[in-house]
């Protein structure tokens, strides 16, 4: 499921798919790929990663909004690449409308898997950086580990699922991940 499926053009075209039941899609510069079913495992990185982030903000009367897939952001705000990242923060509300987020959102949250492992290290590690997407969270649940790239600055971080780990887009914001009993 990870690899292009066809040659897309737009949007529009992706709109217009007739996928079967739940089966979801992206669209990056033109090309077209199946996001494949989650397993427990990544559904509860994502919860409880969401969970924290939501809680963060909403303690702190925080105005960025946090969202969790399937939210449709069209990265460089045009009809050439659409994703549906697992986790995305946007802080910026003026990209925001009833169809998702037009722009780069402010921190990415990818958790993998081995369908999309090569497309959410690679391609979309690119995409997110082009469009500017100030941090990405790239999840490794079989690994147990995260990376995190801080694009402002050029720096990672490596971390594992034992780690606390803080952002720099929401202040203040630590993610404990032994909290979160992934077993």
């Amino acid at each position: 499921m990870g690899e292009a499926l066809r040659k897309m053009s737009t949007i529009e075209d992706l709109n217009n798919l007739d996928l079967p039941e739940g089966q979801r899609a992206e669209l990056i510069d033109g090309e077209l790929y199946l996001v494949g079913v989650p397993t427990r495992k990544h559904q509860e990185i994502v919860g409880g990663v969401f969970y924290a982030i939501y809680n963060h903000i909403a303690e702190h009367n925080g105005s960025c909004k946090v969202y969790v897939s399937p939210l449709g952001v069209r990265l460089f705000a045009d009809d050439s690449t659409y994703v549906e990242p697992d986790i995305c923060v946007i802080c910026d509300r003026d990209k925001l409308n009833d169809e998702g987020c037009n722009g780069a959102p402010e921190l990415v949250v990818e958790v993998t898997s081995p369908s999309t492992r090569s497309r959410d290290c690679l391609l979309k590690f690119m995409k997110y950086k082009a469009a500017g997407v100030k941090e990405y969270w790239l999840i490794d649940p079989e690994r147990d580990i995260l990376d995190v790239y801080y694009f402002e600055t050029e720096q990672t971080e490596r971390f594992t699922f034992h780690d606390k780990v803080p952002s720099t887009v929401c202040d203040g914001l630590v993610v404990d991940f032994a909290k979160m009993n992934l077993d």
